[in-house]
């Protein structure tokens, strides 16, 4: 499969894996920010952006995709960014493939599964049950303007914050009609594969790691921090007051000096 990518500036490559329901354009802000120093290459994953759509949607290929990419495009040594899905993509591929792999940043997510089996899980897999219900019953044949979608998804969707970034997936096509930009039938479909852990297979990376955790968030967990330790024995990881999932976006500043920080040492 043949992502679209975005590229930014000139030096070693950093490439940055969004999360569920994001896109490269998500990451613009800290991307370009980094290019000051690197070259930054934003990917939009399978399903979601200008990248091509498929039934199929695991860890297993969009890890095969990332691998395929840099193959294609003659990146060597990457440090690999992901946030939620796209830190899973990032850790399994790290894992696979660690000797083409210069650093590893996984923003607020863990290597272990989110599934029904924990409370605190089962939360997080209804409420993106819930989300993507919401998405596909939004009738986009009867709206006028991006307004009447957000009307529309606040009485499932009450977080502002959340609706405005579900709703940049919302796309008009040439006759004006609106449509979703991300494959909401596979993601739903795939939903509990989404929600699983990292199999490490018994792998370890032993080359730098920083994980950084969002202080209000609850993906990394005390528990977590012992799997994300025998799986990455040199991570690091670090909370970010005041910020929930979205930590990059929610206090990007505090975000890009933990990163920058992180990258003058490796």
């Amino acid at each position: 499969m043949k992502l679209f990518y975005r590229n930014i500036g000139t030096g070693e490559p950093i490439v940055v894996l969004h999360g569920l329901y994001g896109s490269s354009d998500n990451w613009l802000t800290v991307g370009k920010a980094l290019a000051e120093n690197n070259r930054v290459i934003l990917l939009d994953q399978r399903n979601h952006g200008q990248s091509p759509h498929s039934a199929n949607h695991n860890y297993a290929l969009m890890a095969d995709d990332l691998h395929t990419f840099l193959a294609s495009e003659s990146i060597i040594n990457p440090i690999i960014v992901g946030h939620s899905m796209g830190g899973k993509v990032a850790m399994r591929y790290t894992l696979e493939h660690p000797d083409t792999v210069k650093g590893l940043i996984v923003v607020d997510i863990s290597p272990e599964e989110y599934t029904e089996r924990k409370q605190s899980a089962a939360s997080h897999l209804e409420e993106h049950r819930r989300i993507i219900t919401a998405m596909q019953a939004l009738p986009l044949g009867q709206l006028d303007a991006r307004n009447d979608a957000d009307t529309l998804l606040s009485e499932a969707i009450p977080q502002a914050r959340i609706r405005q970034f579900l709703l940049k997936n919302l796309k008009r096509n040439k006759d004006g009609a609106f449509y979703w930009g991300l494959n909401l039938d596979a993601i739903q479909q795939n939903l509990f594969t989404l929600m699983e852990g990292i199999n490490s297979k018994g792998y370890t990376y032993n080359g730098p790691v920083l994980f950084v955790k969002g202080g209000e968030s609850d993906y990394i967990t005390d528990d977590s921090r012992n799997r994300i330790e025998n799986i990455f024995p040199s991570a690091q990881i670090r909370t970010i007051e005041n910020a929930g999932h979205w930590v990059h976006a929610e206090q990007t500043d505090k975000f890009l000096e933990l990163v920058q920080s992180f990258l003058m040492r490796i």
